[in-house]
């Protein structure tokens, strides 16, 4: 890449979305969802089908890409006679390169190879991972125009001829299994039909034809005349439709059963469509175009029908203005020359939005459809907005190419307004025609510059006319620049008779002509800083004071016609384009030129964010917008002046590229070959932290937090009716309760002996495994078994266990003193607090009388209660809410 400037880098493109080449639609198990893969000039997009959403972009190629395909696992580019394979969109993992330069002009991914056919027409079988050709079959006097793998063809393709013949050919052994005669047209489109022997065949001529290529014979034959049919497919849904794509734009839908045209989607694109792809399993149709636009239709209206569901779209022509929208910075309001205005964010390529198509009778259009208008207005030339009153009226003004009317645009409501702006007396003369306008700070008033000299001035919400300035006309020639200050004092006005006029805004008098030695050929003003920039005829470029109304600075080093010119949003830099490719920076302080750079094709439109953040360029030929990030906001440049022998450097025009996010590839296919993994240590917090924090236990509320309310729970989940017994439960063994009950099985035959049967009704009693435990940390004084026994336990096992601790329930007094000693203990270590608490207060609102009498338990629970866990915690917790509570009503 070229040296880039001092100021300005190369940051983003914005408003591509898809070219000429046809889309790649492939599934992701992982992700669930149908990825749409589109080829953007050296780049591609992939878009997720459930939004349209973009993905991922991929890196540049060295030229554009001509050809696209993809499978489960890569996609493949083809970019003149290299093809490149990507994994996840971005991850560049095999190359394919022919010595002969031959440019690739099909591909088709085959099982673990790839199929590419060359303009010689000569096929290539390439083996995916070992990146080597296996197989090469050249074609004398069979130019291969479109191919397709027919389903259950083991190792067989299917290939079409420019001559209008087809070959079937196993590629395994080599060789040609059956030669179709064809239909004297040249084959476009090979599509396979859900049925097997069964594919679609469309000609140039627009011809399609159902072939059975078992039988070598035609089922069925459709005619569109639209022209060349550009592409196929086949719904797979349960319903036996096809459809057909033209050059026209226009969609054909096909029934299979009825042999007939079954509905017809008009103008579904401005260009002819590209590729055309039914979702698998959904009534779901995705196309793109070389309009640049990628749209998804839906056929669920009760005809059977499609209708718009989602769109991706730009300009489909080049802009011709651009400049930022409102004070923020994050959007671009963009004039093409397919008569739309557009927005482009800065931000996230999903906040792009369309304000529409200019036209003279805007309802029709809408009833008719806009691509059916006949009445679409020419492109709009120059505009200017105002983002003051947005909610209110129409805040944007338009004028259209050799129009005398100015039309008026909401971009809240995103559409064309009502009122198009217009004197009586100019409605028969042809001879007009508006050349400039601009809208007063408080969004109000906009007025408009006429190439017969008059000067006009409209309300922007009423579209009433609200006076002229001059006696008859403000300039003796056309008028191509006006300007309004910031507070609406006066207007500004230049003219091709070399005046530069300062008006009166309300009463509309003349306060000073400014006699320039060239005409005026464009006109901007700092707002701000009351700095008019005033283009003239013999490129040169001079800076008026508005307050003092005096040439303050002379710029005249220019070689070349201004096409569009800009300040910075603190006043000190014009940035300049010129006809001659350069954009240069001058500096308003010192006067001199301080960078200087070349870019091709030629800029026609410019303008700096209100923020300083981006530099937006528009070019001849390009359908996006391009973003420049400010060098100087974020490292220190050096702005000295340029030298006089300074040659500048050409750059590269900014890429496609995602802004504030990495690909989004999660769930994408990857290439089964395992890789190298590192193993790195496993890392793990410590138990306890400190001794005076408070530490809580893992398990989950549901454990301990409805413990006192189970009573209620069992009462509100009581079913209606009783429990049914399984039928072919044992009904006379024991259970061993536990997190997973167990039935008890006695591993002794004989069970008529005493002491087994004292064993069976020994295991039969409630809480013999939970007493043991207790008895034990009682003799061993360690009681934290006791705590990894009950966390163990369902909430209902400890409600039952704690219940059983009385003697009336089958416990005694010193299971009872051994459970309040292992909730002491535990507590001293201020670990599982929730859980100990939980714990104490189930056991107290059982238990609370059988302690209350006797003294050996509540002893313990004074000394349960010294323990000042809670205290502690309560404490700092108060703490920082004083502190926190300081914070915020402190004055500062």
């Amino acid at each position: 890449m070229s040296e880039s400037s001092k100021i300005f880098v190369s940051y983003r493109a914005l408003g591509y979305v898809s070219n000429d080449v046809p889309l790649s639609l492939r599934y992701i198990l992982r992700r669930n969802e149908n990825l749409v893969v589109t080829a953007v000039g050296k780049s591609f997009h992939t878009y997720g089908c459930s939004k349209l959403n973009l993905l991922s972009v991929s890196g540049q190629h060295p030229e554009e890409i001509s050809c696209l395909t993809s499978d489960a696992y890569l996609v493949f580019t083809a970019c003149k006679n290299i093809v490149y394979a990507w994994r996840r969109g971005t991850e560049l993992k095999h190359v394919y390169k022919r010595p002969l330069q031959r440019n690739v002009q099909l591909m088709l991914p085959f099982g673990v190879h790839l199929i590419v056919i060359y303009e010689d027409s000569t096929l290539l079988l390439w083996d995916i991972k070992a990146e080597v050709s296996t197989l090469e079959i050249p074609f004398s006097n069979f130019h291969i125009t479109a191919l397709v793998h027919p389903s259950t063809y083991l190792n067989k393709v299917l290939l079409g001829s420019h001559e209008g013949g087809l070959q079937l050919w196993n590629l395994r052994t080599n060789k040609l299994v059956y030669l179709f005669q064809g239909w004297n047209s040249a084959v476009v489109s090979l599509e396979q039909a859900p049925a097997v022997n069964v594919v679609a065949i469309g000609l140039e001529n627009g011809d399609i034809y159902i072939h059975n290529l078992k039988f070598d014979e035609t089922i069925m034959k459709f005619s569109q005349d639209w022209g060349a049919v550009t592409a196929l497919s086949f719904r797979t849904d349960g319903h036996p439709f096809m459809a057909s794509a033209s050059t026209m734009g226009h969609v054909a839908v096909w029934d299979l059963e009825k042999k007939r045209l079954h509905s017809e989607i008009r103008d579904a694109h401005k260009g002819a469509i590209s590729g055309m792809k039914f979702l698998p399993n959904e009534p779901l149709l995705v196309t793109n175009s070389c309009d640049n636009s990628i749209k998804m239709w839906i056929f669920d209206l009760p005809d059977e029908g499609g209708r718009l569901l989602r769109l991706r779209e730009g300009h489909s022509s080049p802009p011709l203005k651009i400049r930022f929208y409102g004070s923020n910075g994050k959007q671009i309001l963009s004039a093409g020359l397919d008569s739309t205005l557009r927005s482009f964010s800065t931000e996230a390529d999903n906040l792009n939005k369309s304000l529409g198509q200019a036209s003279f009778l805007r309802k029709a259009a809408k009833k008719k459809g806009v691509a059916n208008d006949t009445r679409k207005m020419s492109p709009v030339v120059d505009f200017c907005s105002e983002a003051t009153r947005e909610k209110q009226w129409d805040n944007v003004a338009a004028i259209h190419r050799h129009s005398k009317l100015v039309t008026t645009w909401s971009y809240e409501l995103c559409k064309m307004g009502e009122h198009k702006l217009l004197h009586e007396d100019f409605k028969g003369d042809k001879s007009v025609e508006a050349m400039c306008l601009n809208i007063s700070s408080c969004g109000n008033f906009v007025v408009i510059g006429y190439s017969n000299g008059h000067l006009h001035k409209f309300n922007m919400q009423s579209g009433i006319f609200r006076g002229s300035y001059g006696d008859h006309t403000a300039h003796d020639g056309c008028i191509r620049g006006v300007v309004l200050d910031g507070f609406n004092h006066s207007v500004v006005s230049g003219g091709s008779d070399r005046f530069l006029k300062f008006w009166k805004f309300t009463d509309r008098n003349l306060v000073k002509a400014l006699k320039l030695k060239h005409s005026v050929s464009k006109l901007i003003m700092h707002r701000e800083s009351g700095m008019i920039a005033v283009a003239l005829d013999n490129f040169s470029i001079i800076i008026v004071d508005h307050d003092s109304k005096n040439v303050v600075r002379i710029f005249d080093d220019h070689e070349s016609a201004i096409s569009d010119l800009t300040f910075s949003p603190d006043s000190r830099w014009l940035i300049v384009a010129t006809m001659d490719s350069s954009i240069k920076t001058w500096d308003l302080p010192s006067g001199r030129l301080i960078d200087w750079f070349l870019l091709s094709p030629i800029c026609t439109s410019l303008t700096m964010s209100p923020s300083g953040e981006y530099l937006a360029t528009a070019h001849a030929g390009k359908v996006g917008v391009y973003l420049w990030a400010n060098a100087t906001l974020y490292s220190n440049v050096s702005l000295r002046p340029l030298r006089e022998d300074h040659d500048p450097a050409s750059i590269d025009l900014p890429v496609v590229t995602l802004e504030g996010k990495e690909a989004d590839t999660t769930g994408d296919e990857i290439d089964p070959v395992p890789e190298e993994v590192v193993d790195f240590p496993e890392s793990k917090s410590p138990e306890q932290i400190s001794d005076e924090l408070v530490t809580l236990s893992m398990l989950p509320k549901s454990h301990w937090l409805n413990l006192l309310d189970l009573d209620v729970i069992k009462r509100r989940n009581k079913p209606k009716e009783p429990v049914k017994v399984p039928k072919n439960a044992p009904f006379f063994l024991p259970v061993i309760s536990g997190l997973k009950p167990t039935f008890f099985i006695e591993e002794k035959k004989d069970w008529k002996s005493e002491s087994d049967k004292s064993k069976v009704l020994q295991v039969m009693q409630h809480g013999s495994e939970f007493f043991r435990i207790l008895e034990e940390s009682a003799r061993t004084e360690k009681y934290m078994p006791v705590m990894e026994s009950l966390k163990t336990f369902a909430p209902s096992k400890i409600d039952v266990e704690i219940r059983c601790l009385s003697p009336e329930n089958g416990g005694s007094v010193q299971l009872m003193e051994c459970f309040l000693k292992a909730m002491y203990e535990v507590m001293k270590t201020n670990s599982h607090f929730e859980l100990v608490h939980s714990y104490l207060a189930l056991f107290l609102q059982v238990h609370c009388d059988v302690v209350a009498s006797e003294e050996k338990l509540v002893s313990l629970l004074q000394e349960i209660v010294k323990v000042k866990a809670w205290d502690t915690l309560q404490e700092k917790i108060n703490y920082c809410l004083c502190v926190g509570h300081y914070t915020r009503s402190a004055v500062l």
